[in-house]
């Protein structure tokens, strides 16, 4: 004889049972999938064949799968990154406190990242590393979308305008007037003919319609005017304030300097002038240079002159 099912269970059973009628569904259909499904394993569940089948070296360098795989796991978090940034711009009723949290989510991630470019520095030989980077001419990080995105969607563009043409601002009327002129596009053109290099020519192929389709859709709703939309008291959160700043220096200051200190290990002067892309990264790098702020009104006119001069000095002071 059957035992009874336990109340538990039968109150589960009508809750499903209302759940799939109020949507018009069969809820025996999805016990009888149920019955006939598979048990879920952690290998299906992330795709972990799939996921371990990606990283391709081109070249017979073996140090050269350990740069795949960290420019692979970068991107993982820079999708990371996006899916906390929309998650507040897309919130309809924001508060300090969910406001906060992503923010420090991200803050995390971008921890790990900076952390972790030791790996990129001192994980590979520095002459396997001068070997197959030839090979990847000319792919660059510089093309990085997901890195263009956050940025995007986090701040009005005429603050990524490049730091000489920003006295044009107001002249410009629309988005394509500002995009045209943002800061990471003048790492890869030649200052003298300010002809493209193929790295921003192909990049702007196949990323722009999408980048200015976003500029499009957050324009007056960036984390930025999410944060001017909140309460005069809100904004004087000081939690906040601290969430926001710190985003701000571990993306436009700490990340470029990872970035920097990487290729200064790994780089000697004569192969220091351009990177695998032709994009000169002694002057794209260093953000006393570009001067870029997500967020220009959290920091003093003092500390925006400063941006990230001393570490600048300091790094490079060392390498001489």
């Amino acid at each position: 004889m059957n035992e009874p099912l336990a109340p538990e269970i039968v109150t589960r059973i009508k809750l499903l049972e209302e759940k799939y009628k109020n949507s018009g569904q069969d809820l025996g259909a999805f016990l009888d999938g149920l019955l006939h499904d598979r048990y879920l394993t952690y290998w299906d569940y992330i795709h972990l064949d799939t996921l371990l089948s990606l990283q391709i070296p081109y070249t017979h360098f073996p140090d050269e799968t350990i740069f795949i795989t960290y420019h692979q796991i970068t991107e993982l978090y820079f999708k990371l990154v996006l899916h906390e940034i929309t998650q507040i711009t897309n919130h309809s009723n924001l508060t300090v406190k969910f406001f906060t949290e992503r923010i420090q989510r991200i803050n995390r991630y971008f921890e790990i990242l900076e952390s972790s470019f030791d790996v990129m520095a001192k994980g590979m030989e520095k002459a396997q590393f001068l070997q197959f980077r030839l090979s990847l001419i000319p792919a660059s990080g510089f093309q990085s979308a997901q890195y263009r995105m956050i940025e995007v969607y986090t701040t009005g563009l005429e603050n990524l305008v490049h730091e000489e043409r920003r006295h044009m601002i107001n002249d410009w009327s629309s988005i394509e007037d500002k995009y045209q002129y943002l800061y990471w596009k003048y790492g890869a053109t030649e200052k003298e003919t300010g002809e493209k290099t193929l790295t921003l020519k192909q990049f702007e192929k196949r990323y722009n319609p999408r980048l200015l389709r976003i500029a499009n859709q957050v324009e007056h709703n960036t984390i930025y005017d999410c944060y001017r939309r909140l309460s005069v008291s809100d904004q004087k959160n000081i939690e906040l304030i601290q969430a926001l700043r710190d985003f701000d220096l571990k993306v436009n200051v700490n990340w470029c300097l990872a970035h920097l200190k990487a290729a200064l290990y790994h780089l000697s002067k004569k192969e220091q002038a351009v990177g695998t892309g032709g994009t000169n990264w002694r002057q794209f790098l260093p953000p006393s240079f570009q001067r870029i702020s997500f967020f220009p009104t959290l920091w003093t006119d003092e500390e925006r002159s400063e941006w990230g001069k001393s570490w600048i000095e300091e790094l490079f002071n060392n390498e001489k």
